[in-house]
């Protein structure tokens, strides 16, 4: 890795290094594709299976980012077993129905605070990713998640099984919100969707694989019928915590941080070609350009916030996260939350970690209760691993209108059972399987779309400058609402009944009300001119910035000697810069 030290500042373009200071002979073809983003895509290749896994080292990269996903899943696999078995119950009679009235609310309270301590690991990413790099964010996010994870394992009461899942739920939550922002941030445009697709594959996968260890090891006569699960879930951990060591930095963050030669050795890594391919030498300018401008506009909406030291840097993280919702950039922001809102408010995660209890609603014995719940969740992976080849062939908008759609039916259906035929299903066999039909089609609809695309968009609509925090406040909203399903769905099942797919139903039907007339599609275009997709009315002058700052990294035009940032001076901008690499 080099170690080039920065030669450029944010705020000022003396000292931007046009491309033959690097020792860049610059392809015929790269203003082609430096100024046509389609083109660049496409240059890359295509969106079929061979494209996704072409370079090796992005498939590493992604699947080790996704490893975060794979430990939510891992919890979610276990918890929806451990809550029905005799042991567990027997050990905690605080969440035993038979033996306590608030079992109810302690179920999901001790459900839902691994969600409360994700949305606050969700909070921190937006500081640590910006600030030490993904690769770091990924690790520290590591460390809190094994504490957690230790302390469930251990556990001898509630209020330590609560502690445990609290500090786990902060490491998911880091690790959780650092993947999109990572695997965004090092893939090629042309399969950028399709990888990002992994995040959720990898939630499933890990749903269904630790679901059927825990249903194994419910047969052992001892307490380790549950603490083993708990105690496996530590081990793709480890992998995580070596495979670091290996990961090469984003190519984006080191743009960021002005290490623009350790940027361009990255991406010849990670794209497997040499330097003097147009295609390595396009991307590279656009994140060069990309990054030089992000600084530029932070300096220009914060000139006074110019300066070194701590205090200066908290008031300017505090700035920065207000800028968020400011009219430039609260559309996408919005967008974000709202996804990851209805992600939750469908019912995904009230099926998977009460299905037993939900398909007890549709008169199934408790053998065919888990049996079920298997298959629920196997279906769900098979839906995911589908979305790899419709999402950036089909687009993400038309996905999730479909399915919006299916959902939406699907609930109706089951309620509709439950409310006619739940006081007999002796007698109405039929229904009840008719109802069970419904649930398995629910997870085929939202699997296909709602469930991979919430974690892809959030990362694909954010200029890099807001990319970590919008991610941030993405995932905050999906473990917020996470954590109040966990929370109100065993009282909702045990209160009203059928009236829970209802609630479900409707906030179905409104997603897809929100994705018809909201949902921008993101299909097709690199991270660096998605501008174009929200007509922003600051993408004018984004777009003339970007456009002087292309000539000179391209060398068709020298530097300027004045700031391009009013009420800031070259020198005290540069220094700043520089103070921060």
């Amino acid at each position: 890795m080099s170690a080039e030290k920065p030669q450029r500042s944010a705020g000022t373009r003396t000292a931007i290094r046009p491309a033959s200071d690097f020792g860049i002979e610059l392809h015929p073809g790269v203003e082609d594709l430096l100024y046509d983003s389609t083109a660049l895509a496409k240059a890359y290749g295509g969106a079929s299976l061979k494209d996704i896994f072409a370079t090796k080292l992005v498939t590493t990269c992604v699947l080790t980012a996704c490893t975060g996903g794979l430990l939510f899943g891992f919890d979610q696999g276990l918890l929806s077993i451990i809550l029905v078995m005799p042991k567990f119950l027997g050990d905690f009679p605080a969440i035993d129905e038979a033996s306590s009235s608030a079992a109810s609310f302690n179920k999901g309270l001790m459900t839902a605070m691994l969600e409360l301590g994700a949305f606050l690991g969700a909070i921190l990413v937006g500081f640590v990713a910006d600030k030490y790099s993904r690769k770091v964010s990924i690790g520290v996010g590591l460390a809190w998640f094994a504490v957690g994870s230790t302390i469930q394992t251990a556990s001898f009461s509630v209020a330590q099984l609560i502690v445990g899942r609290t500090l786990g739920g902060i490491g998911i939550g880091m690790l959780s919100c650092t993947a999109p922002i990572y695997v965004s941030e090092v893939a090629p445009p042309n399969v950028r969707g399709a990888l990002l697709v992994m995040e959720q594959f990898m939630i499933v996968f890990g749903i269904v694989l630790m679901f059927y260890i825990t249903y194994g090891t419910r047969l052992i006569d001892s307490a380790w019928c549950y603490r083993l699960p708990f105690l496996l879930q530590m081990v793709p951990g480890f992998f995580l915590g070596a495979a670091l060591f290996i990961l090469p930095f984003s190519p984006r963050w080191l743009a960021s941080k002005g290490r623009d030669q350790e940027c361009l050795d990255t991406l010849v890594r990670l794209r497997n070609l040499p330097a003097t391919d147009p295609r390595i030498q396009a991307e590279w300018l656009t994140i060069r350009v990309e990054a030089i401008h992000n600084h530029e506009a932070l300096i220009e909406r914060h000139p006074t916030l110019i300066g070194s030291g701590m205090k200066t840097e908290l008031r300017l993280e505090a700035a920065s996260w207000v800028d968020m919702f400011k009219p430039a950039v609260i559309r996408r922001t919005m967008i974000g939350i709202m996804l990851m809102f209805f992600q939750q408010f469908v019912g995904i995660n009230a099926l998977i970690y009460y299905s037993p209890t939900l398909f007890e609603t549709l008169g199934l014995d408790s053998a065919l209760q888990l049996h079920m719940s298997g298959v629920m969740n196997v279906l769900q992976l098979v839906a995911v691993i589908a979305a790899f080849f419709f999402f950036d062939r089909i687009g993400r908008r038309p996905l999730l209108l479909l399915g919006s759609v299916g959902m939406c039916v699907a609930h109706t259906v089951v309620a509709i059972m439950i409310g006619l035929y739940s006081k007999d299903w002796a007698s109405h066999s039929g229904q009840a399987w008719c109802g069970v039909s419904f649930i398995l089609i629910y997870m085929l609809a939202f699997g296909l779309s709602w469930g991979p695309v919430p974690w892809a968009m959030p990362a694909e609509v954010h200029a890099s400058s807001y990319r970590a925090k919008g991610v941030a406040l993405s995932t905050c909203s999906n473990w917020l609402c996470n954590f109040i399903i966990g929370l109100i769905t065993p009282p909702m099942i045990k209160n009203i009944g059928y009236g829970t797919f209802i609630f479900f139903a409707v906030f179905s039907f409104l997603s897809g009300v929100w994705a018809w007339f909201i949902a921008p599609e993101t299909k097709g275009r690199t991270l660096e001119q998605m501008d174009q997709v929200f007509h922003s009315h600051a993408a004018a002058h984004d777009q003339e910035m970007k456009e002087q700052i292309t000539r000179v990294v391209l060398g068709q035009t020298p530097a300027q000697t004045e700031s391009p940032i009013p009420n800031a001076s070259n020198e005290k901008v540069a220094d700043v810069f520089i103070e921060r690499q």
